[in-house]
């Protein structure tokens, strides 16, 4: 069969809106990535391949972002930025692959879900492993791998506390969450809402930013000949986590979101 063109994938794939939900599409995926799965795009259309394959790929993908992390120096950094990178590519193909053959499944978006909690926690994990040190010649310092893992724990419960919505809402006999019911009700909440979604720092801890900050930390720990950035980076990214965990959690209990 013949491949179609880009042209002819587009208003199929990107239906008016999927690059401009609020929550559910990532800066890097409109910006360059849902061009490039486009391209991806024509190559599977007519195989056999379905969506949740596509899935299964990606969740593979964003887990080995965290041995990628154990390669000592920069290239390690380099090879857990290809992973994430590719995770967020077939992240954009699967849902691209399903508008197009009309294969929609729960399981589809159950896999989805559980695959963006996966590349958070295993960025973070590697991180935290790379500032051990494991490879190195003196002793391991635990505390670092410890502190990874507590960011790791604190992006899961924080996504963990935007999915609990839905399955309260739902075991209360009430329709899905609006998206104007996520603004807090009071005033002083709403700014201070406001005010952190301005510095945008909880998105460090996000799989895809963390690699890239990751990557900066190790060119730079590169030249300092030590891990020193890279072991401020897990202890920053730490308290980040555990802040924004309780932040959401107010904010969520805040709203009307569970009214």
């Amino acid at each position: 069969m013949r491949r179609p063109s880009v042209a002819e994938l587009r208003p199929v794939v990107h239906p008016p809106g999927v690059k401009d939900r609020r929550s559910g599409e990532h800066w890097a995926g409109r910006m360059y990535m849902r061009e490039v799965s486009l391209r991806v795009d024509r190559y599977l259309v007519n195989t056999r391949v379905t969506p949740n394959q596509v899935t299964y790929v990606m969740t593979l993908a964003g887990a080995l972002a965290a041995p990628a992390l154990l390669v000592p120096g920069v290239w390690g950094a380099v090879l857990g930025v290809v992973m994430v990178q590719l995770y967020l590519l077939f992240d954009c193909v699967d849902g691209e692959l399903a508008r197009w053959k009309k294969q929609y499944s729960l399981s589809g978006v159950y896999l989805d879900r559980v695959a963006a909690y996966l590349c958070d926690a295993a960025v973070l994990v590697g991180l935290g492993l790379r500032a051990a040190d494991i490879w190195g010649e003196g002793r391991i310092d635990w505390l670092w791998a410890f502190l990874g893992t507590l960011a790791a724990l604190g992006a899961i419960l924080i996504k963990a506390e935007t999915d609990l919505v839905g399955v309260a809402r739902h075991q209360g006999g009430l329709p899905p969450v609006k998206e104007a019911a996520s603004e807090p009700r009071s005033s002083g909440m709403a700014l201070a809402r406001k005010a952190a979604a301005a510095l945008k720092f909880h998105r460090l801890i996000l799989g895809i930013e963390a690699s890239l900050v990751i990557l900066v930390v190790a060119v730079v720990d590169a030249i300092a000949g030590d891990l020193f950035y890279t072991r401020l980076t897990v202890a920053v990214m730490a308290g980040i986590a555990l802040l924004q965990t309780l932040l959401h959690l107010v904010s969520v209990l805040a709203s009307s979101r569970l009214k």
